[in-house]
């Protein structure tokens, strides 16, 4: 057995313990109150349900290897795009561009991760599509709203696609000392930036009384940050042994992910808020849509990536 698939097991067998715990505590929560409907048990439930099918997912790709989790992530930033474009208000004019977005940029950005051309697939999506999507749009003759539409075409291919393909993009990291075990560098940003999302959540219940931003998202308070983010920061230091860091290189890589994770939750909310909604969809249940788990990656991502790549030494 190598030795990224011992820690890869390992890592597996806590969260399936963390989920067994918490699927005990459901029950037990729903059975004291004789099974009848709560608002609050209902949910934890459904979200613990909906972490047990992510958790199996997560799990089937890693088991394939690289491509098991490129073939990932290309399905979650499909879905995710779909999610995006089902808000955004297009017109018949837009509709070359779109295509293109799905059928030529997703698939290529993918494609060049998988062969490992990172000279272009870190510019590919932010300099070529960024230019040829606005002019196929305008090839549609659609003066209404130009701008605009042509923004949020871009943004959703940036947010989706750019960023949430720097996840699969890890494994392309040469890493003296820790060859053939990018794979839990991936693990440990899941692992931290859901965790961090979490242990916010917790710690907001709890103790949560002063709001960050009420008019974006009501639930988020200091509170909760604070304690979340800090809870998710020792996690993160906790799983040094797994990484090629050292406890407080992997706290400080933890926070910095937690950081920056809040913020895109943040920037993600603006965007329902503007669209006039709660949730990006309803794939997930007791999570919303796709992009509601993914609002934290997709900031976190791409930064972890490129300190990683030029900013991280062993």
């Amino acid at each position: 057995m190598t030795a990224q698939t011992q820690a890869t097991l390992q890592l597996f067998g806590g969260i399936a313990g963390v989920l067994v715990l918490a699927s005990a505590i459901g029950a037990l929560l729903k059975w004291r109150i004789g099974g009848r409907p709560h608002a609050v048990i209902d949910n934890l439930n459904a979200r613990v349900n909906a972490w047990w099918a992510m958790v199996a997912v997560i799990g089937l790709a890693f088991a394939f290897g690289k491509g098991g989790v490129i073939v990932l992530f290309y399905l979650v930033s499909f879905y995710g795009l779909r999610e995006f474009m089902s808000l955004a208000y297009t017109r018949r004019g837009d509709h070359l561009a779109i295509a293109a977005a799905f059928y030529l940029a997703l698939p290529l950005q993918y494609f060049l991760v998988w062969i490992e051309w990172y000279g272009l697939y870190s510019i590919f999506i932010p300099v070529y599509a960024f230019l040829v999507l606005p002019i196929l749009s305008a090839l549609g003759g659609d003066t209404l709203r130009f701008l605009e539409r042509t923004a949020k075409v871009q943004w959703g291919l940036m947010v989706c696609v750019f960023c949430i393909s720097h996840v699969p993009a890890l494994l392309t990291l040469r890493i003296p000392g820790f060859e053939d075990r990018n794979l839990l560098l991936i693990a440990f940003l899941v692992i931290v930036v859901q965790g961090s999302d979490v242990l916010q959540y917790v710690w907001g219940k709890l103790f949560g009384r002063h709001t960050i931003a009420p008019a974006l998202s009501p639930s988020k308070t200091w509170e909760g940050l604070v304690g979340g983010v800090a809870s998710a920061t020792l996690l993160g230091a906790l799983l040094a042994w797994a990484t090629p860091f050292t406890f407080w290189q992997a706290g400080l890589m933890a926070l910095l992910i937690c950081i920056m994770g809040f913020l895109g939750g943040l920037v993600m909310s603006a965007i329902k808020r503007d669209r006039g909604v709660k949730d990006w969809g309803t794939m997930i249940e007791g999570h919303g849509g796709m992009l509601d788990r993914l609002d934290s990656v997709i900031f976190a991502a791409p930064i972890y990536f490129h300190v990683l790549r030029y900013g991280w030494e062993p």
